[in-house]
């Protein structure tokens, strides 16, 4: 399949792409290549082969929700660097300054 420097250039615009020149040429030829053989592949009779969203068999290997007893606070923040009063204490991300 051949494609236009035309082409080429939509499809670089679509993706934010500034082109020049020598590459809408060159890569006009790779995206032909690439369309051709697209071309092969949906030509490819698949009627008989069942859809197939995994290829291994798969199961679930996560546990079952379960509800438990919550971590007391006390032992929440044992390992904290630094707490306050059953609080996690962390250094200010905002700041008021400026606001």
């Amino acid at each position: 399949m051949k494609l236009t420097r035309e082409e080429v250039r939509h499809v670089a615009e679509l993706a934010k792409l500034q082109l020049s020149d020598a590459e809408l040429d060159e890569y006009a030829g790779q995206l032909g290549q690439i369309l051709t053989y697209a071309q092969q592949v949906q030509s490819v009779d698949t009627s008989a082969v069942p859809p197939t969203p995994q290829v291994l068999p798969l199961s679930n290997v996560l546990a079952d929700d379960e509800s438990q007893e919550c971590l007391p606070n006390s032992q929440a923040v044992k390992n904290a660097p630094d707490s306050d009063d059953g609080y996690f204490r962390v250094i200010a991300v905002f700041d008021d300054v400026g606001a």
